[in-house]
């Protein structure tokens, strides 16, 4: 579901990229492995239209984050794997672009298409593969405010507060929308 897509994605400044650097990825993990668990608790049909990827991993790799996803797929599950780049060979498609940018593609604020052709952001490996989760995350019509506070429950909003402050301070430019939806 789009509406109101942006033209030109948000990117993180460098400055931002350095910060993030040196920071341990097990917050990271530890909150995306929740995320996940969330969203496919809710949302069971994600698993059902990935199944011809079950035992492949798909990439997520933001280009001006420093860490990368990795989507596991399984019979009984989808999991994620926080890694501080994608291997070579790690995964049977990839799809890297501003962090921003994926997170807009997560939630239909941004046209997946749009940012294909203007090289925001890159495919590679089974292009199926990355159309296979757009399709199963665009019919899901996930909402990540939604999921993260029925993942994280009361503390969510203070979470996402203190986010969306450290996001604008770094940048100057993040959607309200992003973080009110």
């Amino acid at each position: 579901m789009i509406d109101h897509a942006q033209t030109s994605p948000h990117r993180l400044p460098a400055v931002a990229s350095w910060v993030l650097r040196p920071l341990p990825l097990l917050p990271l993990r530890l909150v995306l492995v929740g995320l996940a668990a969330s969203i496919t608790a809710r949302h069971p049909e994600l698993h059902e239209r990935l199944e011809a990827y079950h035992g492949r991993s798909i990439g997520i790799e933001p280009t001006d984050a420093p860490f990368a996803v990795l989507i596991e797929t399984s019979q009984n599950s989808i999991a994620l794997r926080v890694e501080r780049r994608l291997a070579q060979d790690g995964f049977v498609a990839a799809i890297r672009g501003p962090l921003l940018a994926l997170l807009g593609l997560l939630d239909g604020s941004y046209d997946g298409d749009a940012l294909f052709f203007s090289r925001d952001i890159s495919i590679d490996g089974d292009v199926g593969a990355i159309l296979a989760l757009r399709n199963a995350v665009d019919d899901a019509q996930i909402n990540l405010h939604k999921e993260f506070s029925a993942c994280f429950g009361p503390l969510a909003a203070a979470i996402l507060g203190a986010a969306k402050r450290q996001l604008e301070s770094l940048s100057g430019t993040w959607s309200r929308r992003q973080m009110t939806r």
